[in-house]
């Protein structure tokens, strides 16, 4: 039952972001500007992550969100106020570069081992079966 309720949980995590990571993978979106305004950091140990939040305005100017985060932007990648391109591939919080995102491999990690675990938990079960189905056949 563990295995099962883990793959369906990691499934439920990776499946619906399938879109969002193969779009991603190649900045599949529509093009506009990201302008920098604000640079957060999260601080592990002996790790720092930072990136940069701001504005994205599209090409065409239909689209103009506030407060979405530049995906791969690093503490010196940009200053607050310094424009680059990017992509909106439709995610609430979140733009790309043009070069994209390799957010595909842990969302294809997570439906591999999701799918494994709930293959080894039928494996698991139809041996199960068959060791109840053998044990009552020898005391008939």
């Amino acid at each position: 039952m563990v295995l099962v309720l883990a793959a369906a949980y990691l499934l439920y995590l990776a499946v619906p972001n399938i879109g969002f990571a193969i779009r991603a993978a190649d900045a599949d979106g529509r093009p506009g500007v990201f302008t920098a305004q604000r640079l957060q950091c999260v601080r592990h140990t002996g790790h720092e992550s930072c990136s940069w939040t701001g504005e994205f305005r599209s090409d065409d100017a239909r689209t103009r969100r506030a407060e979405v985060s530049l995906y791969g932007s690093r503490r010196d990648t940009l200053r607050s106020g310094e424009q680059t391109r990017a992509f909106d591939i439709g995610r609430p919080n979140r733009v790309y570069r043009p070069e994209g995102s390799r957010e595909w491999v842990a969302v294809a990690m997570m439906v591999l081992l999701g799918m494994a675990l709930f293959l080894c938990a039928c494996v698991r079960l139809r041996r199960r079966q068959r060791t109840e189905m053998g044990s009552k056949e020898r005391t008939v």
